[in-house]
């Protein structure tokens, strides 16, 4: 008797085992999905946010004082996603009149592109005016636990003749944790160059510079930070939000399990956002211009949308009508959230006398993802977010600047997020520093037509590990070291990437070679490893079939 039930234990061990084995990584997903909820903030209950008061009398007359800044950047916003440009999200079903509105009143930077592929190295490279090879900050700081869920979904996939997944072994959340991982005090950031002008600083929303408090905006030269504490837009079980779940997506899924709604006050306590995300930022950002009216200041608006989780109203999804599918709905309604506000921003300054002498920027950190599952959101380029093709790095950038820069301006030449630095210190009249090397230039006289955009040997750089690319003039070279695999594009000819001219084109690639060769000869090392490598496939979104022949990059993070 004993030897049966000793028998059947071991079956059962047996079929248990040989059960986990086959279900291995989706117990792993389980298991990480699970921790990531667990360790979700307990955000505290709304608060009024007490924000400085500028002098009741302004100083000087609003002409004598350098200009107001409001930097709008949105995230993973894509080239298709607005109407400036002629498309749209659902072929053009919901326009951005606000976000057109800005972009006719000022300059169109028709050929701007953001620092890489993905927002954080990006952001670091907006706030210093340098890049990765000289800063170190290389790769996106990702949430403890998010690569355990990234490796364990790719591994779980069926087979899709990509090359697995590779997790860097010298990377450790106990070794390397999340909080570490940031922007080091020691750069100079755009807000620390506007105090010597004595303008007033303003952080709010997203960050994704460092969590420690010396990496934090406070410790960067804002004077005040409203922080995205965590990234739901509504509690997910709010009346008054329309949620769209990725179910194709591992990011999706573990930010699902990993955010909370919650934000923070210059380092304080986490407490409850006063409304959806992108609205209230905007209620409090026009709260900070009616404070500081009378003094110079510099808004760093850092909007979450259209990232995901996917949330939108749903007085914003009933007003884009039937579109479908549902997450594709609920989009496009977050994009027409992220319109109002720049409209709504527009219609303060002008309220309160400002709009003359006030710098409105909007931008986006990158492109959006092919993770989001719709294929033209960066119509008509070629390539998603994680990767350097056209639509990874190529972004709106708008300047309007009353009476400096005429409204209709386009500047054609290319321009990069590395600009803004050069170019806002020279409009508040504030020196650069000169102990240590800004890689960006001015592109204000571009637009203001006083002189062209120069820059050494017209060319402009990108990195994420191995994957390195170089446009000099209409030439663009991407070299995938992770596959040996090398691009050459004329975008005068190509802009969407399509013909590969490497064959044809031998003494171009090795001039843009040795471009690339120079750029990294004294290239500081990344301040931390990349934690995994991963196949993006470029004409496809990560719901889509894949197919023996699909082009992919090899993007290390």
């Amino acid at each position: 008797m004993l030897k049966r039930i000793a028998i059947a234990g071991l079956a059962v061990v047996l079929v248990l085992g040989v059960a986990g084995w086959f279900y291995r990584n989706t117990i792993i997903q389980y298991i990480a999905l699970q921790r990531a909820h667990a360790n979700r903030i307990d955000a505290g209950p709304t608060q009024t946010v007490p924000w400085s008061k500028g002098p009741a009398t302004p100083a000087a007359p609003l002409a004598e004082r350098p200009p107001n800044i409001v930097f709008i950047l949105l995230d993973d916003l894509g080239f298709n996603d607005i109407t400036t440009f002629g498309g749209g999200v659902a072929d053009g079903k919901v326009p951005t009149p606000n976000i057109d509105r800005l972009a006719a009143q000022g300059a169109i930077y028709s050929q701007a592109y953001s620092g890489t592929g993905t927002c954080a190295p990006s952001r670091a490279m907006l706030m210093t005016g340098r890049y990765p090879t000289r800063t170190g900050f290389e790769f996106t700081p990702t949430p403890n636990g998010m690569t355990n869920v990234l490796a364990a979904f790719a591994a779980g996939r069926p087979e899709s003749h990509l090359p697995p997944m590779q997790i860097n072994p010298a990377i450790n959340d106990d070794i390397l944790p999340f909080k570490d991982k940031g922007l080091p005090g020691s750069e100079i950031t755009i807000a620390e160059l506007l105090k010597q002008r004595d303008y007033h600083t303003v952080h709010i929303g997203k960050w994704h510079l460092g969590n420690r408090p010396d990496f934090l905006p406070n410790a960067q030269g804002f004077d005040e930070s409203l922080l995205m504490h965590s990234g739901l837009y509504l509690p997910e079980d709010d009346p008054k939000v329309v949620n769209a779940r990725l179910d194709f997506d591992p990011i999706d899924k573990f930010l699902w399990a990993a955010l909370s709604y919650a934000a923070s006050f210059n380092g304080g306590e986490p407490f409850k956002p006063g409304g959806y995300l992108t609205d209230w930022w905007t209620d409090e950002t026009l709260r900070v211009i009616e404070a500081n009216r009378n003094r110079p200041f510099f808004i760093n608006l850092a909007h979450w949308a259209p990232h995901t989780p996917l949330q939108a109203t749903r007085e914003d999804y009933d007003a884009v009508g039937d579109i479908r599918p549902h997450h594709k709905r609920v989009y496009a309604a977050m994009i027409r959230a992220v319109d109002r506000s720049v409209g709504r921003i527009l219609d303060k300054l002008e309220a309160e006398g400002l709009a003359d002498n006030t710098i409105v920027i909007l931008s986006s950190d990158n492109g959006a993802p092919g993770y989001i599952g719709i294929p033209e959101v960066n119509a008509p380029l070629r390539g998603w977010k994680i990767t350097l093709f056209e639509g990874g790095i190529r972004v709106p950038m708008f300047v309007k600047w009353p009476g400096r820069i005429a409204p209709g301006t386009v500047v054609n030449t290319p321009v990069a997020h590395i600009d803004l630095f050069p170019s806002l210190a020279a409009a508040a009249g504030a020196a650069l520093p000169r102990d240590r090397v800004i890689d960006g230039v001015d592109i204000l006289p571009a637009a203001t037509g006083k002189g062209p955009v120069k820059r050494k040997n017209d060319a402009i750089f990108w990195q994420s590990g191995a994957y390195r690319v170089v446009r000099a003039g209409d030439w663009k070279l991407h070299v995938d070291g992770n596959q040996n695999k090398s691009w050459l594009f004329n975008l005068a000819a190509d802009p969407s990437e399509r013909t590969n001219l490497v064959a044809r084109e031998p003494r171009k690639v090795a001039e843009l070679k040795a471009l690339l060769a120079a750029h990294h000869a004294k290239a500081v090392g990344s301040l931390w490893p990349h934690s995994l490598i991963s196949p993006i496939v470029l004409d496809k979104t990560i719901d889509q079939p894949v197919a023996i022949g699909d082009e992919y990059v090899l993007w290390p993070n």
